[in-house]
């Protein structure tokens, strides 16, 4: 290849919406109000944790986390694609590309890592309820926090140095409407290999292995409620991780629609990412509002921050 067609990229252009610009308006409004509802729920959710001293239990602490981490993965695209779409020219900086796809596979991997502790927590109290205070312990439920957090950052540096250290081509224009892996390695001019296969073994051992003990701690979840005898005893146990359950559906299920359904031959490949790019900022407006429905305790403590909200602002 000539010296001629490689190129120091100093900036990288953003194609999510170059052949739908009808909808950049009307996308902007929608965008911005799921953004909002997003924060506000989450939000709320963290204050009724914090507030409320009964919730001071490792399973509302892996809610609070969760309630962070739906807050901070809109956060590393939303703004962005909010300038971009009352922009004339959708760009982003280099370094703001590289840190806008660190951030992303960090906190996405850091919420898979997170649900499969937080369905391990539900095993452990649905089987093992005696021993529950003994096993979940503060210490034991850091500790599997900060692993998800870890394990996420320590994943996510590994793929965005190895997808940055590439050599670009001439072409700075990212197919999506932001920085992700597969779109900005499709510009590389050099080989692709060793970024394609990290994505492939690493991403993919420790996603199946995630999916793995959330599913079998769901197994043994099932296999538990459905041996108590009374409806009563299976109703109060399945409530007990029914939120998280549909959470995870929630999760695994966008996450296949976005990265595994074929594109549609009847649409334009924008409308294809357009969809891609509502279930990713869809997923964090829905789990507050899951839980919040779902989980009497954390309606009781909304409740009673919204009331001395109301009654201090009296």
């Amino acid at each position: 290849m000539d010296v001629y067609n490689l190129t120091t990229i100093t900036e990288f252009i953003l194609m999510g919406l170059s052949d739908l610009p009808e909808v950049r308006y009307p996308l902007f409004v929608v965008l911005a109000f799921i953004y909002l509802i997003t924060l506000m729920g989450n939000w709320a959710i963290l204050l009724a944790i914090g507030t409320e001293k009964k919730l001071h239990t490792p399973m509302y602490y892996f809610l609070a986390n969760l309630s962070l981490l739906d807050i901070f993965c809109p956060s590393a695209t939303v703004p962005k694609i909010l300038k971009n779409l009352l922009a004339e020219r959708q760009n982003i900086s280099f370094v703001g590309c590289v840190l806008q796809l660190f951030f992303l596979v960090a906190l996405i991997g850091n919420e898979v890592f997170l649900l499969s502790a937080m369905a391990y927590d539900r095993y452990v109290a649905i089987c093992f309820p005696l021993r529950y205070s003994l096993i979940m312990t503060n210490g034991r439920c850091v500790q599997l926090m900060a692993s998800a957090w870890a394990t996420g950052f320590l994943n996510s540096l590994l793929h965005t140095v190895f997808t940055f250290r590439l050599s670009f081509c001439k072409s700075n224009r990212v197919n999506q409407y932001y920085c992700d892996i597969p779109p900005v390695v499709a510009l590389s001019c050099s080989s692709t290999y060793m970024a394609e296969m990290l994505v492939l073994v690493v991403g993919g051992i420790l996603g199946i292995s995630a999916f793995l003990i959330t599913g079998i701690s769901y197994v043994y979840i099932v296999s538990t409620i459905l041996k108590i005898r009374s409806a009563e005893g299976k109703r109060k146990a399945f409530s007990t991780c029914a939120s998280h359950l549909l959470v995870v559906g929630l999760f695994y299920g966008t996450t296949i629609f976005t990265y595994i359904r074929p594109s549609s031959s009847q649409h334009s490949p924008s409308r294809d990412r357009l969809i891609s790019m509502l279930n990713g900022v869809i997923t964090p407006m829905l789990n507050p509002i899951i839980y919040s429905l779902r989980n009497t305790e954390v309606k009781g403590a909304l409740r009673k921050v919204l009331c001395h909200k109301m009654c201090s602002e009296q």
